[in-house]
């Protein structure tokens, strides 16, 4: 364990003044973020950082722990797949199904190392196998966390936040049931990744790119895989649940609204909450904050029903789809206005019914 620690650590140091120096040559690059009407940010900034943490942990992870090289080295290869795809859209842009078509080859390799899903979890005593159903369920599950946290990456420190904070859990998970792989690929990338915070913290110099965010995400999927091993499967959902819940949130209001699932909009949770307080480090705090509560409740439920766990999840659900609409404050809005209308109609009705019996009494005065 210390000499993971004083590994990690030199890491740290390592990543910090590589990408520093990667900001200056980003430029020269073509790895910038031009603002456009989605963006958080309004001027040019560095992006691609995981082009830099990306080699780092790839390298840190093979370097630290050779003897297992043979043994890991198609997931490797799945991560190296997953880093490319990341560079190239970061530099050249690539379509969502073009990212989507190097996802799915990860996942088939990773699934044939061994990083597979089997059992779903047990409810009322009936264990869920899913046989053949296991390859494309488990694509699914990759996919998904990937893109989850990838889609988390809006405002400034939010991905590598909670990615530390999913990355921590998974370590003690790791250290509690003595699993090498666990402990030590999800510290190295958090010492990796609070050495880009310090860089990505608002007002960020520089962004990790889908290089940085596709890479964070493919890792902690299949190392949420691995853990499976030693954990209720339902009690996953918990461990990355805010960037599930935006996921799962965002893609139902607009599959709702008739819209695809996969259009861009700013109807994420961040977006929420930064509309409403108008304070980005402020929404990064929260959102940290509550994923941070969620990976406790993990480490707590871990081992519990998985009929339990999928009970409240569904709740968590319905909370974060009603809490976080983005059309309440219009709502609202228009509901005040509506009451407000009301009640000048209900004057008017008082008046006009007022107003003859004021004629008829002037009437008898003057008779």
């Amino acid at each position: 364990m210390t000499t993971l620690l004083i590994y990690c650590a030199v890491l740290f140091i390592i990543t910090y003044f590589a990408i520093k120096k990667f900001i200056t040559l980003a430029p020269k690059l073509g790895l910038v973020d031009i603002p456009n009407e989605r963006s958080s940010h309004k001027k040019v900034t560095p992006r691609g950082a995981g082009l830099v943490f990306g080699f780092i942990f790839l390298f840190g992870i093979v370097f630290f722990d050779l003897d297992t090289f043979s043994e890991n080295k198609y997931t490797y290869l799945a991560i190296l797949i997953i880093y490319i795809c990341g560079i190239v859209d970061d530099r050249f842009t690539i379509s969502a199904k073009q990212k989507l078509v190097f996802i799915i080859i990860s996942s088939i390799i990773v699934y044939f190392n061994g990083f597979e899903i089997t059992n779903i979890g047990t409810f009322f005593n009936i264990s869920l196998n899913l046989g053949y159903l296991a390859l494309p369920f488990t694509i699914f599950a990759i996919v998904a966390f990937t893109n989850a946290v990838n889609l988390s990456d809006g405002l400034d420190g939010l991905a590598g936040s909670i990615s530390i904070i999913i990355l921590s859990a998974i370590f003690v998970i790791g250290v509690i049931y003595h699993d090498n792989t666990l402990m030590v690929w999800s510290a190295i990338l958090v010492a990796i990744i609070l050495a880009f915070l310090i860089l990505n913290w608002h007002p960020a110099k520089v962004f990790m790119g889908d290089s940085g965010s596709l890479l964070l995400g493919f890792v902690i999927a299949i190392l949420s895989i691995k853990s499976l091993t030693y954990i209720n499967p339902v009690s996953v959902l918990f461990l990355a649940a805010v960037p599930i819940l935006d996921t799962l949130v965002v893609f139902r209001r607009r599959i709702q609204r008739g819209k695809s699932p996969f259009e861009a909009d700013r109807n994420h949770i961040h977006h929420i909450l930064n509309n409403i307080k108008q304070d980005k480090a402020f929404t990064v705090k929260m959102l940290i904050s509550m994923q941070l509560a969620f990976s406790c409740m993990f480490l707590q439920l871990h081992k519990q029903d998985d009929t339990l766990n999928l009970v409240v999840f569904f709740l968590l659900f319905s909370i974060f789809f009603n809490l976080f609409d983005p059309r309440a404050r219009r709502r609202a809005k228009t509901a005040k206005l509506r009451k407000k209308y009301q009640k000048v109609k209900e004057e008017n009705k008082l008046l006009k019914a007022k107003k003859p019996i004021k004629n008829q009494i002037k009437t008898d005065y003057e008779i």
